[in-house]
């Protein structure tokens, strides 16, 4: 662990190593200020009060001088004490600023499939609790750093006094080693623990959170209450463990230097009666040893921490470490108009870290000619997202490829492919700004008529026109101020204000109504009349959306099982038949049951208006 810990401490250097600098030389100014003052001390004690006491006067030059010393080593360890603050503050700071960032970097580098690995809530607290964790020895660490100096000065000091008081100080170091090499042994596991819990408690809070719909709707906050609360028991548990190994250490550090002090004082009444010290050698060692309990206490700080830091470290790194970045190649994308997509024998499997995990699509071949619409269809579990996944290069096929304009998609820039390819998901996310911000995303070229063609493509512009501050209208954290149609409308105009070439849509319009549905494909189609805006890969499963489509690729367990337009895949797939017959009888089912609360409602109404026009 004390290795461990030390590594730490060196890229902590390395990073910051003119604050580490700037801290431990004023550290160092104050250690020797401090080493300064006990010979001050025993010279003042020695050679003016003891005197004064003997003569019964002090002359006020000698007085003087002995109080312009005491002052001169009083402002210059001022000095140091704000130099090593200052240094060793901005150094922390620094280093938790540089890792979140470099942590949240990672994490926007790291493929989907290591993500939906990791829950939410740890890398939250990757990002912030282990952050601060592995930097908490920072602070006291250019201290400590320096009073090394003073430990040494003060050792040398007191064998250059009187040997045989400072042989009975010095032998309280192999106590402290000790005591430190114990502590370090039980503590490790237990921040271990702790940190985990952290992350764990961080992670059900967020999903708590972030489900407050369901859990209200269905009525499960004692349950969630209940959730939350046992994980926070174990934290509280776990922590209070971790204090008590601290509450056993802290004091054993701090009394191991008094008791010390005490065998020094006790050393130096004894020498000097036998007159092998004088007055002032044993206030100056008594003095020495007081302050040589202090960088004794900085390094126990340091050590103290190296633990938690260690464990901070660690769930750091493998963050940083971890293998699976999305690698983009130097191939542009020249040309413009519609992008054709082709995929070729694609195979694909969602693996955990040890590269294991079931095979999702098996040998998929299909292809969007440029300019056309093709509807992806199956039943659920198919593969139908991980092929929109795969075509918005959000994964990486295991085996086959996965071409855009006859480029594999794995060899263009990232630049050539997020201008060319959009995906709108299955569940809008929206943020926390405004429409115009939600749309535009301060991409260049993306100015407010960008924004209203979009919006008119995704038959967005009549609610945004009717909103009191139109594109300037916050929405809230995830559009909460938006339906959910209103928020599938604007993810879709937020790809469409990027003018890509391929537009994938994941399900995308499931909230709005199949005649909004209808008008937002056949507005795609055909952009205002004009030439086709992009090719179109949509998951559907309207009759109405399948219909408007130029080709159909029906797919079941992970395989293209038919192609052909909707006719054809009627009277030659049994399955896509099967499939599209039941999504067509539940659709008029719910459109009865919403004619039937319609019909209810306007009764009511009608009565209502009966009753007050027989009372006027």
């Amino acid at each position: 662990m004390l290795a461990k810990g030390f590594r730490v401490l060196g890229h902590a250097v390395r990073d910051e190593p003119h604050m580490f600098v700037v801290s431990v030389v004023g550290s160092v100014l104050f250690s020797i200020l401090t080493i300064a003052t006990a010979f001050v001390s025993g010279g003042v004690v020695g050679r003016i009060v003891v005197p004064a006491f003997e003569r019964g006067h002090v002359a006020t030059g000698t007085l003087l001088l002995g109080g312009l010393a005491i002052l001169a080593v009083s402002l210059g360890k001022v000095v140091g004490i704000f130099g090593r603050r200052l240094g060793a503050g901005a150094m922390q700071f620094n280093l938790q600023a540089k890792y979140r960032r470099a942590v949240t970097r990672r994490y926007l580098r790291l493929p989907l499939a290591w993500h939906q690995r990791h829950p939410t809530g740890t890398l939250l607290s990757n990002a912030n609790a282990d952050v601060e964790s592995a930097w908490y020895p920072i602070a006291p660490f250019p201290m400590a750093v320096g009073t090394v100096v003073m430990l040494v000065a003060a050792v040398v000091s007191l064998f250059a006094t009187d040997w045989a008081m400072a042989l009975v100080g010095v032998a309280i170091f192999p106590a402290l080693l000790g005591v430190n090499v114990a502590y370090s042994r039980r503590m490790a596991p237990r921040v271990a623990r702790a940190q985990q819990l952290r992350a764990e408690v961080s992670a059900v809070a967020h999903e708590s959170f972030d489900g407050a719909l369901v859990v209200k709707t269905m009525g499960r906050e004692a349950s969630e209450t209940e959730r939350f609360a046992a994980k926070a028991v174990e934290l509280r548990d776990a922590t209070i463990r971790v204090g008590r190994i601290r509450a056993l250490f802290d004091p054993v550090l701090d009394a191991l230097p008094s008791v010390g002090t005490l065998a020094v004082l006790v050393v130096g009444g004894w020498r000097y009666q036998q007159g092998a010290a004088d007055v002032s050698e044993v206030v100056s060692v008594a003095f020495l040893f007081t302050v040589l309990a202090f960088p004794v206490r900085a390094i126990g700080w340091v050590l103290a921490e190296l633990p938690r830091s260690v464990v901070g470290w660690e769930r750091i790194r493998h963050v940083l470490d971890a293998e699976g970045d999305t690698v983009y190649g130097d191939t542009d994308l020249p040309g413009t108009g519609p992008a054709a997509l082709r995929f070729a024998g694609v195979g694909f499997a969602y693996t955990d870290e040890d590269g294991a995990g079931p095979g999702v699509l098996t040998d998929v071949t299909f292809d969007v000619p440029a300019g056309r619409t093709v509807a992806l269809v199956g039943p659920t579990g198919s593969g139908k997202s991980t092929i929109a996944a795969l075509a918005a290069r959000l994964v990486d096929p295991v085996s086959g490829v996965v071409e855009l304009d006859d480029v594999d998609v794995r060899e263009l820039t990232q630049d050539a492919l997020v201008r060319s390819t959009a995906l709108v998901a299955q569940v809008p996310f929206v943020f926390d700004d405004t429409i115009r911000g939600n749309i535009t995303l301060d991409r260049p070229g993306v100015d407010d008529g960008a924004a209203w063609r979009a919006l008119r493509l995704a038959q967005a512009d009549g609610f945004v026109g009717h909103l009191a501050d139109g594109l300037e209208t916050t929405v809230g954290e995830r559009g909460t101020s938006l339906s959910g149609g209103q928020r599938q409308r604007l993810t879709i105009a937020r790809a469409l204000a990027g003018a890509p070439r391929l537009l994938v849509l994941d399900d995308a319009t499931s909230a709005v109504d199949p005649r909004v549905e209808a008008a937002i494909l056949a507005a795609l189609r055909r952009a205002d009349g004009a030439t086709q805006p992009a090719s179109i890969l949509v998951v559907a499963y309207r009759r109405a959306t399948i219909a408007l489509a130029d080709e159909v690729v029906y797919v079941e367990r992970g395989r293209v099982v038919a192609r052909g337009t909707h006719t054809e895949l009627l009277d030659s797939a049994p399955g896509y038949a099967d499939l599209v017959t039941a999504y067509e009888k539940a659709e008029e089912e719910r459109e009865r049951e919403h004619a039937f609360d319609g019909d209810r409602l306007d009764d009511g109404l009608d009565d209502r208006l009966d009753e007050e026009s027989v009372t006027a």
